[in-house]
């Protein structure tokens, strides 16, 4: 088995490969943020932009570190924005939602690279990943997107170690998902709609709780956090005035997972049966290296 050096060389090279110019999908999370790390090393920090991508499903407050990640590195950033929940392929919310995300996503990105003397676009997918249905891979594997990590065979563990190594001030941040992974496939999103998930997670964040979801279905909202910290969430003092204040929100029943954060035990999210285990599309496997 590979060390943490002999990976981190690993992927160095595997960007050093690609060009000598990079954009990096940079949403402010840990694998982005290492990717962008290590394109600065391979290539020099001039050589690379790190381009965080606003939209309605973006959580608020998550630009600042993306800008703070980059500027640590001295890479330059730049902010676009996206309308992938103007789509109505995306806002009917199947399960092909995020493909229509990351299409958009990634058309944006390659316009940019163009203009940039043909720079490659790179993402964080991580091994992680391939677990699980994700749609946004198969996006990125039609628009040419590399991810070094998965390509490598790095998983999440190997991300956070070398993160760390890096001095990354990411390497402990708590996993981040878009807004619209919280509605139950089916369920129509809407820019309000995420608006109120996103102030009734800070509602809970605000208590002293890092990882939290809010996930909504139909009237209810139902309150993930880390399984470990469940107790302490319901002997919280101020838990009624913030259970209270989602209400206020739109939500009619507002409740405590008793399971928690299904990240933390692995277990899986409710999700449509047609979702397969795979991320690739029939007869379009995603790339990693052997």
């Amino acid at each position: 088995m590979r060390g943490a050096t002999a990976v981190r060389v690993a992927v160095e090279r595997r960007i050093s490969s690609y060009g000598v110019r990079a954009i990096v999908a940079h949403s402010g999370g840990v694998d982005s943020s290492l990717v962008l790390a290590l394109a600065a090393r391979a290539l020099g920090a001039p050589c690379v932009t790190a381009v965080t991508a606003l939209s309605p499903s973006y959580p608020a407050g998550e630009l600042e570190l993306a800008r703070s990640v980059a500027d640590d590195l001295g890479v330059a950033h730049r902010v676009v924005r996206t309308h992938e929940v103007d789509r109505e392929a995306y806002a009917r919310n199947d399960e092909m939602r995020c493909y229509h995300c990351k299409a958009e996503l990634y058309a944006t990105l390659e316009t940019i690279a163009a203009s940039a003397d043909g720079a490659v676009v790179m993402a964080g997918a991580i091994v992680d990943d391939l677990d699980d249905f994700r749609p946004g891979l198969w996006a990125g594997q039609r628009a040419g997107i590399r991810n070094p990590l998965l390509e490598e065979r790095v998983g999440k563990a190997l991300v956070r170690e070398l993160a760390r190594g890096l001095d990354l001030r990411v390497a402990e941040k708590p996993a981040l998902a878009c807004l619209s992974s919280r509605v139950r496939t089916g369920i129509r999103i809407t820019p309000e709609l995420l608006r109120r998930i996103d102030a009734a997670e800070h509602e809970i964040r605000a208590l002293g709780f890092d990882q939290v979801r809010v996930r909504h279905d139909a009237d209810g909202a139902r309150i993930e956090v880390l399984p470990a910290e469940i107790e302490r969430l319901r002997a919280h003092p101020q838990l009624s005035w913030a259970m209270a204040a989602i209400g206020d929100l739109g939500w009619s029943r507002v409740r405590i997972d008793p399971e928690g954060y299904p990240g933390a035990t692995g277990r899986v999210p409710e999700a449509p049966a047609s979702q397969a285990r795979s991320s690739g599309a029939p007869g379009e496997p995603i790339p990693t290296s052997t």
